[in-house]
């Protein structure tokens, strides 16, 4: 049964594509319109793709699984689509979307069904009259793109996020026999909305720092490590948990809490600022995590929400004594609800039995486009590139060795927003000067540090890694120490504070990539590479053969390397 998952919201738009349990493949429509963090309402340029990668039609679908995010406004019914602002609109060309969950509130309905035009909005993605639809509660659909994968039989599965579907967090408990929820399901959606996200919060020091909300919150972590918490204080004026372990705040309205994150940005450092707000996030989230650990009985933690992109939070809620292990879905964004919504489908079909059965860890998360080998080499040389000749992972791994930085460019690329071996630069981490080249070549900021990858067999010699973030390494989702007497070696990637965020790898996962490490290791006794996303500071990271020579012949990275060559200029 082919089944096909949707977000359709104004960021981070994506589709997934599923055979029952089993994903075909998954697609982030920045990857396809070269827009960071794109989302448009439709995301049928995901779909094309999919379509295209598992050798479909749209007809061939069995089920469609949509968000409960935006829809365009010619598929809702009620009338809704003859107020002024669509007909302004559409006269100059300009679509225009509602959210389906704002729509159910303001009409006092519970079936999305009878908000949306659901024939309509099948016709308009060329599916089967008779293809089942459904729409997925937002962060259930977070919760099960990570409970599904992780590894607990005893979980504790958190989400959160800005908002969706009227809030911005969801707790549960997952023991086998059903998943109990003691915040943030549909029971939430005609509430009033209470203001307590943190994660609006971190955005909006974000954007009090002069970046860009919604996509730079990464930045404030690297930062925070550079100053210290001296505002706590006064955030722990407005931010608490109430008596029911969840995050609270006497905000009245989310711009009153801006206006006063605005205000603190006047009169502080940036560093200070950011590590205010790093610190709050942890003492919260950490807190309120540890009271519903002790509640449940869980001693596994599964995480997703665009939160959970916080490494460093990741860090200290594996840190949390009892917890045996922590999983986050690499697509914790809301481009995993693409995933997530057909898991919700499949649940509410089978029960939790069946769903609970066909559970399984992620081997990787390489879903997206391929494009054969042969493809990058015929354009390399036809734009005059030289392919030197040899064994491709020796001959990286010589280049390297010598200071030069290389992108790897391969099979199908990563799911998510972390480079995890099929589009990633690769460079020596011995030298932490070759920080500031790189930046500098890739336009991006000085203080974020660089990520390594390591061959599994080394990672608990180099890092602090355990049977508790081993599973969470594989995706880079979370940081941990370097240990002493690899810091010097590997200075390159270990930040202020001795920490690291390691991506673990196998040969069985990725060959390539593998190979060109362990040849690396042969040279220098380090079984460490520099990792980091084979993109340009603010542009997604590179899908296409021609977008990755671009990179090269731009001078971004010295040479390339695929399955079948080293290409350089």
């Amino acid at each position: 049964m082919l089944i096909l998952g949707l977000n359709l919201g104004l960021h981070d738009g994506a589709a997934a594509l599923f055979d029952g349990y089993r994903i075909l493949g998954a697609v982030q429509l920045e990857r396809l319109t070269r827009r960071k963090n794109h989302g448009n309402g439709y995301a049928r340029e995901c779909v094309d793709e999919l379509m295209s990668m598992a050798g479909v039609t749209p007809a061939e679908i069995d089920a469609v699984c949509f968000s409960r995010a935006f829809v365009e406004t010619e598929y809702l019914k009620l009338g809704l689509r003859r107020d002024l602002n669509y007909r302004l609109r559409r006269t100059f060309g300009k679509d225009v979307f509602k959210e389906i969950a704002g729509e159910l509130v303001r009409n006092d309905l519970m079936d999305p069904a009878d908000i949306v035009d659901v024939d309509g909005l099948k016709a308009s993605y060329g599916l089967r009259p008779d293809a089942e639809v459904s729409f997925a509660n937002h962060h259930l659909s977070h919760a099960l793109s990570a409970l599904f994968f992780s590894r607990g039989e005893n979980t504790l599965v958190y989400t959160a996020d800005g908002v969706g579907d009227n809030v911005h967090y969801s707790i549960g408990h997952a023991n086998g026999a059903g998943l109990e929820n003691f915040y943030g399901d549909d029971r939430w959606l005609y509430r009033d909305r209470d203001i307590n996200s943190l994660g609006l919060a971190y955005g909006y020091v974000t954007q009090a720092l002069g970046f860009r909300m919604n996509r730079h919150e990464g930045k404030i972590t690297g930062l925070a490590a550079f100053g210290e918490p001296d505002l706590l204080t006064d955030f722990e004026k407005h931010f608490a948990l109430d008596d029911g372990g969840v995050v609270t705040s006497d905000f009245s309205s989310h711009h009153e809490m801006r206006a006063y994150i605005e205000t603190l940005s006047e009169t502080h450092t940036k560093e200070v600022l950011a590590a205010s707000i790093q610190r709050l996030l942890e003492t919260l989230i950490v807190k309120s995590v540890t009271g519903f650990l002790a509640r449940t009985g869980a001693d596994s933690l599964a995480l997703a929400g665009g939160v959970f992109a916080n490494v460093a939070l990741n860090r200290k809620l594996a840190e949390i004594e009892g917890v045996r292990n922590i999983f986050i879905f690499p697509g914790m964004g809301d481009e995993g609800l693409a995933v997530g919504n057909v898991l919700q489908y499949l649940l509410a079909r089978d029960g939790m039995e069946a769903w609970n059965e066909a559970r399984h860890p992620l081997e990787n998360v390489y879903w997206g486009p391929s494009y054969s080998p042969q493809a990058l080499e015929d354009l390399a040389l036809d734009a005059g590139m030289h392919k030197i000749e040899g064994n491709p992972a020796e001959v990286a791994a010589n280049l390297i060795r010598d200071g030069l930085a290389g992108a790897i460019y391969q099979g199908a690329m990563e799911f998510g927003p972390r480079a995890l071996g099929a589009r990633s630069i690769l460079a020596s981490p011995s030298d932490k000067e070759i920080n500031n080249r790189m930046n500098e070549r890739l336009g991006r900021t000085e203080f974020m540090p660089f990520a390594p990858v390591v061959l599994e067999e080394f990672a608990r010699e180099v890092f602090d890694i355990d049977d508790v973030n081993a599973y969470a390494s594989r995706f880079m989702t979370i940081t941990c120490n370097v240990k002493d007497e690899w810091r010097e070696r590997i200075a390159a990637v270990v930040h202020v504070d001795g920490s690291a965020r390691p991506q673990i790898i196998d040969r069985a996962t990725n060959p390539l990539y593998f190979d060109i490490i362990s040849a690396f290791h042969d040279l220098t006794d380090v079984p460490v590479l520099i990792n980091t996303s084979f993109n340009v500071h603010e542009e997604p990271i590179v899908c296409t053969p021609a977008e990755a020579l671009r990179a090269l012949d731009d001078d971004r990275v010295d040479f390339l390397v695929n399955e079948q060559g080293v290409y350089r200029k």
